[in-house]
């Protein structure tokens, strides 16, 4: 490929990157956050600003959230603080988090003798649909990512490299590490060491890797920045570490539909379903992965063994490392794909080099390349403003402050309020055991508002004339009481 072509290709990857991220970045305040999980988080970060407690996130007000360490909701606070407290501010900390990602994958991709390696793995990286989403989601997810990914490429380049740079990296595998350990926890030390012991087993040389890499010194940062806080939150709520080691790391994923966790909804499927999560994680990237692959094995363009250097054995085992270890899990999320996407990415943009650069295709290539993101935006744009307000109170919220006539006029949900009501309502808001609780609000005298499902209103069929329906939210009734009846005397 000519000179004047590389560069060509260069501008038009950099700016089908640039077109991604900047709509990624327009589109972070365009849609409500979302129940549970987009919600939850966004609604304890608020909590973590109200409260000042900075070493908790709070589930609920005085209930410790013990199913996650607290890095990803410190970066949305901290949001908070210098934004306010909104969808943008809540999301804005995942895209800087997943655009280090990208720049570290770049960076792994350009260092190799390829043409354009980088940018092609950071186009589709960034395109990969879980990523493009997770990039502007209010989750933990892109935190481990951040960890998992600053490891493995630190690994490599402390291998790879020499001197001084070849140090730093070594000791940011281990920054890396502890980044995992406080945005999820010890997931992060398999999906790190597995692909990095075996490839040293295979491809590195033990001498070689243990010379390299400062394990001694390394493994001391790691507990430096990521075991204070574990020790304070078990001095803080002793029985922490076992529900957390024992519960959501181990039975969590060996037990199908784990009744023990405190926090969330049990994700009950059969084991192996991590493989076709992923598949569809990848789409289209992995459908077209495989056709590039296979043109390559037709015209004998598929590397040489004898001339790889363990760079492609070392993403293949990153890559897998996620899937493989849930495979047997019963328990699981497709985020849990979103470690390896980055050396998925670099696998696609090699093939890509190999495929793309070949016999004149270069028009064809820049055709299939622009469809992906232009279909992911169009889907961000047309299909999340109109999916994610049915999993969302925010228009409810709204609709009761705007009918409100003073903040004594109280919003009560019966059983457990949405983590959206409560973040689009500052928290302030009541929730009732049961309907039978009701009462003695409908009693006191003063005109409320309630939120409750069309099943909680049919229970107590003395409601229908006591409260007066404004507003239907997907499976939420708004109703506010008709006329208030004067709280007995005595």
């Amino acid at each position: 490929m000519s000179t004047a072509n590389a560069s060509d290709g260069g501008r038009w990857l950099t700016w089908l990157l640039a077109f991604a991220v900047l709509v990624r970045l327009a589109t972070l305040g365009t849609y409500p956050l979302m129940d549970t999980t987009e919600a939850r988080y966004g609604e304890m970060a608020r909590k973590m600003i109200e409260t000042g407690d900075w070493l908790w996130p709070q589930y609920k007000y005085g209930v410790p959230h013990w199913s996650k360490p607290p890095l990803a909701t410190w970066l949305e606070a901290a949001t908070y603080l210098v934004l306010g407290v909104n969808e943008f501010a809540a999301r804005i900390s995942s895209l800087f988090v997943c655009l280090v990602v990208l720049w570290l994958t770049f960076e792994l991709g350009a260092r190799r003798a390829v043409a354009g390696l980088g940018q092609k793995a950071a186009v589709v990286l960034f395109t990969t649909p879980l990523f493009f989403i997770s990039a502007g989601a209010a989750m933990t997810d892109p935190a481990l990512v951040l960890g998992t990914t600053l490891s493995m490429t630190g690994f490599w380049q402390a291998m790879t490299r020499e001197g001084r740079a070849a140090r730093v990296w070594g000791y940011l595998f281990f920054v890396g590490i502890a980044i995992g350990l406080l945005a999820k926890g010890p997931v992060t030390l398999v999906l790190t060491f597995a692909p990095v012991a075996t490839w040293t087993l295979w491809k590195g040389g033990i001498g070689n890797v243990w010379r390299r890499v400062p394990w001694i010194s390394g493994s001391v940062l790691t507990t430096v920045l990521a075991l204070p806080w574990f020790l304070l939150a078990e001095s803080r709520t002793p029985g922490y570490l076992n529900y957390y080691i024992i519960g959501e790391h181990w039975k969590r994923y060996t037990e199908s539909g784990w009744k023990g966790d405190m926090f969330g909804t049990p994700h009950v499927r059969p084991r192996g379903s991590i493989w076709p999560l992923a598949v569809a994680a990848t789409l289209p990237w992995c459908a077209v992965w495989l056709g590039m692959l296979w043109k390559m094995r037709k015209s004998g363009m598929l590397p040489r063994t004898a001339d790889d250097d363990g760079w492609r054995a070392y993403l293949w085992l990153w890559m897998l490392a996620s899937p493989v270890f849930f495979t047997f899990a019963g328990n699981i999320l497709i985020t849990y794909v979103l470690p390896g996407l980055p050396a998925f990415a670099l696998l696609v943009a090699e093939a890509w080099s190999t495929v793309g650069d070949e016999r004149g295709r270069g028009a064809l290539t820049k055709l299939w390349s622009l469809a992906i993101p232009v279909l992911l935006v169009l889907g961000l744009l047309f299909v999340l403003p109109r999916y994610a307000p049915q999993y969302s109170h925010k228009a409810l919220v709204a609709q009761y402050k705007v009918l409100r006539t003073s903040d004594a006029e109280r919003l009560v949900y019966v059983k457990e309020a949405p983590e959206s009501a409560e973040f689009y309502a500052n928290g302030k808001i009541v929730t009732l055991k049961s309907t039978a609780d009701l009462d003695p609000y409908l009693g006191d005298g003063r005109r409320d508002f309630y939120a409750l499902t069309q099943r909680q209103f049919d229970e107590r069929t003395k409601l229908a004339g006591r409260l007066t329906v404004v507003g239907r939210y997907g499976r939420y009734l708004l109703l506010v009481e008709a006329s208030p009846t004067a709280a007995p005397a005595g």
